[in-house]
């Protein structure tokens, strides 16, 4: 098993994770952190690596637990998300192949951002043609037996990451980037996107 945060079309390498386990435990027990994937991620556009970001309804003065995150939805982002997609990977070879399927995430307005994130995660796994089963935390554990891959979500991490290249839409102007939204991988490699995952390693 894999404790993992659900967090916005989740880095390349959680589902490295997640390929490599027979179930999935998603935190939504922690305390909400900014600046983490949890409500962000990153894609390749012309101009290089790009903040996809959701923005969320702050409490003043206490905590907020991750379950209990609300989207704001006043600035229209979900519509520039997907403008931005379409921008930067109508050209992939397997843009055409996912993109209806994405879009109900964009069209439809979610109150909680797990709820969002879950979704992701649905959509993700029915591309990628995997059936793992997936639990929700009941209650905030620091120390566990499973693999934490908790720390997947922190993305202003130093920790390197080694994942292999794959061809992507800008590398030849921008270089490769490691690590981006699943999105990416699933635009460039298509049903290929498994077994490009399979084939990476990881601590467990």
């Amino acid at each position: 098993m894999v404790l993992l945060h659900p967090t916005y079309f989740s880095p390349i390498i959680q589902y490295v994770a997640i390929v490599k386990s027979k179930q999935i435990l998603f935190e939504v027990e922690d305390n909400f952190q900014k600046q983490t994937y949890r409500n962000r991620c990153y894609i390749y556009t012309a101009n290089g690596k790009h903040l996809l970001n959701i923005p969320i309804q702050h409490t003043k003065g206490s905590k907020q637990k991750t379950k209990d995150v609300k989207i704001d939805y006043k600035y229209n982002w979900n519509k520039l998300h997907l403008k931005t997609l379409e921008t930067a990977y109508n050209s992939s070879p397997f843009f055409e192949f996912y993109i209806d399927d994405l879009k109900p995430i964009f069209e439809k307005q979610f109150t909680f951002l797990t709820d969002l994130n879950l979704k992701c995660h649905e959509i993700t796994m029915n591309a990628l043609q995997l059936d793992i089963p997936f639990a929700k935390t009941s209650e905030f554990v620091k120390e566990v037996s499973c693999f934490n891959g908790r720390n997947f979500a922190n993305a202003k991490s130093k920790e390197k990451i080694n994942l292999k290249r794959y061809i992507q839409v800008f590398d030849q102007n921008k270089g490769f980037i490691p690590n981006l939204s699943i999105l990416d991988l699933l635009f460039m490699e298509g049903p290929n996107a498994l077994n490009y995952l399979e084939n990476q390693t990881i601590n467990f």
